[in-house]
């Protein structure tokens, strides 16, 4: 404490420690937010791919920006549905695998990035840095893997056609008893 011209004046100040603890919790909060970002579009990263691919490339042949916005945005959406589709088309385990790992790959590559972005802040060892960017890539690519099984509809004629039908069925009966 310190007595200026009768006034007492503290050396630490309480709005200079409560800013820094402000600062830590929205931190935490906003890196929070960012790796939910990441696990929820992991599964778009292919489709997104495939939009800047053809966008871009029609950009490039002069269909100009919003020929290449429209072309984009097709080829995204036609990349999404086709690989749900397909996904729920295909009733083999190691087709519906492959499909899987479509849009895994590049899940887990934009994966890698995103965390190994973030581990940069905290980490100094480089291998730690690699160790955890690698942990990251593979868990936001099997996310991407549950959310395109998700995502896609069972296969036609599968069991969850059969629950419906059974359970109307069972309405029907219990309703005209």
């Amino acid at each position: 404490m310190v007595v200026v011209e009768g006034a007492t004046r503290r050396l630490f100040v309480a709005e200079y420690s409560t800013m820094v603890v402000i600062g830590l919790i929205l931190s935490l909060v906003g890196i929070g937010f960012l790796c939910w970002l990441v696990f929820t579009l992991a599964v778009y990263a292919l489709p997104f791919f495939a939009a800047m691919a053809a966008g871009l490339a029609a950009y490039q042949t002069g269909a100009g920006v919003i020929g290449g916005l429209i072309i984009g945005f097709a080829a995204g959406a036609l990349t999404l549905v086709a690989g749900q589709a397909a996904f729920a088309a295909v009733r083999s385990p190691i087709a519906r695998g492959t499909i899987a790992l479509l849009f895994a790959v590049p899940a887990a590559i934009a994966g890698y990035h995103a965390t190994r972005a973030l581990v940069q802040i905290g980490v100094p060892s480089a291998g730690w840095r690699e160790v955890f960017a690698i942990v990251g890539a593979i868990m936001v690519g099997g996310t991407a893997i549950v959310r395109v099984a998700a995502i896609a509809r069972p296969p036609i004629g599968g069991r969850g056609v059969a629950v419906v039908q059974d359970q109307s069925r069972m309405t029907a009966t219990t309703s005209g008893a």
